[in-house]
């Protein structure tokens, strides 16, 4: 009986985890989706139903900005609509990917779709997959009780690999009823760590993702807001579809910021104020919604500015006369404030052309704030910074972006106001100058060998040749 009873468990348990695993998928489930709504909702309750519990009202002002030319592209791939790709959502911090999505996914209770935090932490990262797809990764089994191995021995790679095999029988059934693939979104996977261990759960997902696009049964959308998961990904993708996401124009970022104050129930302001503001700050969505929520729009577009020039200052500030301990430091400082007025000098060169066609009439003034932001190539970069290995930093720190092109562009327009407030103060130059030839010094005393001669006496001579084969000193009495 108890040899029968463990089997019929057994059977038991396993059918039990794909159910599980289905109510993930089904309407109204997702964890990440109800913070959203309950985030932007709270304080606005409708009528109670019949159990007299509150409905939360969920067209809340999270959602209340203009609809981006990509939110189609997000309803179709969340719908399940995109079948036979996989997608990777690339696009600086701050531009609204992670909206979009709560967005599609919100216009369809979720149903079919659950999405999943990334993190630097594999271990933290394995349960929050395990609370994305519903599954406890054997963990509430109760068969450990007559097994010797933990399932956890196998570290948290093998229990995603557990658990991507469970929600793949799920998914063949839910597409053989539904006629349509499951969706699963991994958000922020610039978040893992840039080494062994996070590049192979990368491509450990992205094999998945190729087998389950050739199939069909399951769509899954990347985002990251650093361009090395790209890079890592990019060798060995087939069906993967890249989408960047950038910034508004000036006629969107003046919509939205118009429709943010109107929601945040601010009071109105004058077209020249949204205007100015947005002028300051550009079309990131992020640095709008901190404008448009503040009482003097302006005021705080100013003083975002300023933050960010103290932030970068504080980063890549430069040193004159440093000490060789920081070598290293100014190295990296000076070569990120080479490229940056590079940016200043492009900026300056675009808008010298625009007000000779605005003098020509062959332009209209609006068109000196809708210029694009300056981009340079990114084997230019290289040549510019003099250095390989910089970029990749900056780009961690949001100090520059990268797209799909490999351009390389200033993170936004607000960080490049920042740079160009300090390229543009009165002795840059030959500040940069200075840091350069100091750390040029340095290294030259690092190069340099100091010969020490003992026991000479005055009057001695040391007669020192050299040779291919390396000196030779012979020491000879006067």
């Amino acid at each position: 009986m108890v040899f029968f009873g463990g089997i019929a468990y057994v059977e038991w348990y396993k059918h039990n985890v794909l159910v599980k695993i289905e109510q993930a998928f089904s309407a109204g489930y997702d964890p990440a989706l109800e913070l959203a709504n309950r985030a932007a909702n709270r304080g606005t309750k409708s009528a109670k139903d019949e159990n007299g519990v509150y409905d939360w009202d969920l067209d809340g002002p999270w959602t209340e900005h203009l609809r981006r030319e990509d939110q189609d592209l997000m309803d179709r791939i969340v719908k399940g609509g995109e079948g036979g790709h996989y997608f990777m959502l690339l696009g600086p911090k701050g531009t609204g990917k992670t909206t979009m999505l709560y967005e599609a996914m919100q216009a369809i209770h979720a149903e079919g779709v659950s999405i999943c935090e990334a993190h630097p932490d594999l271990e933290v990262f394995r349960l929050r997959l395990g609370k994305a797809l519903n599954y406890e990764f054997h963990e509430d089994s109760q068969t450990g009780l007559f097994q010797r191995r933990d399932p956890r021995e196998g570290g948290p790679a093998l229990d995603i690999e557990r658990a991507l095999n469970k929600m793949e029988k799920v998914a063949i059934r839910y597409s053989d009823k539904n006629k349509r693939p499951l969706v699963l979104i991994l958000n922020n996977v610039h978040l893992f760590k840039n080494d062994d261990d996070g590049k192979q759960i990368l491509l450990q997902f992205q094999q998945r993702a190729e087998a389950w696009a050739a199939s069909g049964i399951v769509t899954v959308v990347f985002s990251s807001d650093d361009f090395w998961p790209f890079l890592c990904m990019r060798r060995t993708a087939s069906r993967m579809h890249v989408v960047s996401v950038k910034d508004f124009n000036q006629r969107q970022a003046l919509q939205a910021a118009m429709r943010m104050r109107q929601a945040s129930q601010r009071s109105k302001e004058s077209e020249d104020t949204y205007r100015d503001a947005v002028n300051i700050v550009g079309g990131r969505l992020a640095y709008l919604n901190k404008v448009a929520r503040n009482p003097d729009m302006l005021q705080h577009a100013q003083h975002l500015l300023q933050v960010e020039k103290a932030w970068l200052q504080s980063q890549i500030g430069l040193i004159q006369d440093h000490d060789d301990d920081v070598m290293d430091e100014q190295k990296w400082s000076s070569c990120s404030w080479l490229l940056l007025r590079e940016f200043a000098k492009r900026r300056q060169e675009q808008e010298r052309e625009v007000r000779e066609q605005i003098a020509a009439g062959e332009n209209s003034p609006e068109a000196l704030e809708d210029l694009p932001l300056p981009k340079i190539p990114y084997y230019e970069c290289r040549q510019i910074m003099t250095r390989t290995d910089f970029l990749e930093e900056l780009d961690r720190l949001n100090i520059i972006a990268i797209d799909i092109n490999h351009d390389v562009t200033p993170d936004s327009l607000l960080l490049l106001r920042a740079a160009r407030e300090v390229v543009e103060a009165e002795g840059f130059d030959e500040q940069l100058d200075d840091v350069r030839d100091r750390v040029d010094e340095i290294e030259s005393l690092h190069r340099t060998r100091e010969l020490t001669f003992k026991d000479v006496k005055d009057g001695d001579r040391i007669r020192l040749s050299v040779d291919k084969g390396g000196s030779t000193m012979v020491e000879q009495p006067s």
